[in-house]
């Protein structure tokens, strides 16, 4: 049978996409409980889980680092950020200058990351045509 690993920048472009997606949520969270005393703003790790998976070995093509990454299980990871630091006297750690900014920065990769997917579905049409 023929092998190949044509799916695996779509897989980890997938995991990547998915991980924008749920950080769009985290982010729309925090913007909507900017005034909300006690909240504790969210975020969404991804990033550097990827970094992790991908290993910094210089001589591994990146073909075989996204490879490897595709049959591992990385997952974004949801956490509370700066737990303990608050900008507010009500407990309130949102800052309502910076999380707009952090929200449309995460939209503009969101959208590249479905152009990179689109653009290696197109690859594939154009190869079986």
């Amino acid at each position: 049978m023929f092998n190949s690993n044509v799916f695996d920048y779509i897989s980890v472009l997938d995991k990547a996409a998915d991980a924008s997606w749920m950080r769009h949520i985290a982010l729309s969270n925090n913007n909507s409980n900017v005034t909300t005393p006690g909240y504790k703003r969210q975020d969404v790790a991804f990033e550097s889980e990827l970094r992790k998976a991908l290993g910094s070995c210089r001589h591994e093509s990146m073909d075989a680092k996204v490879a490897r990454v595709k049959g591992m299980s990385v997952r974004p990871v949801a956490y509370t950020d700066y737990s303990n630091l608050s900008y507010r006297l009500d407990g309130n750690n949102v800052d309502p200058d910076t999380e707009p900014v952090m929200l449309a920065e995460n939209q503009l990769k969101y959208q590249g990351l479905m152009a990179a997917i689109n653009n290696e579905f197109q690859n594939l049409q154009t190869v079986l045509k």
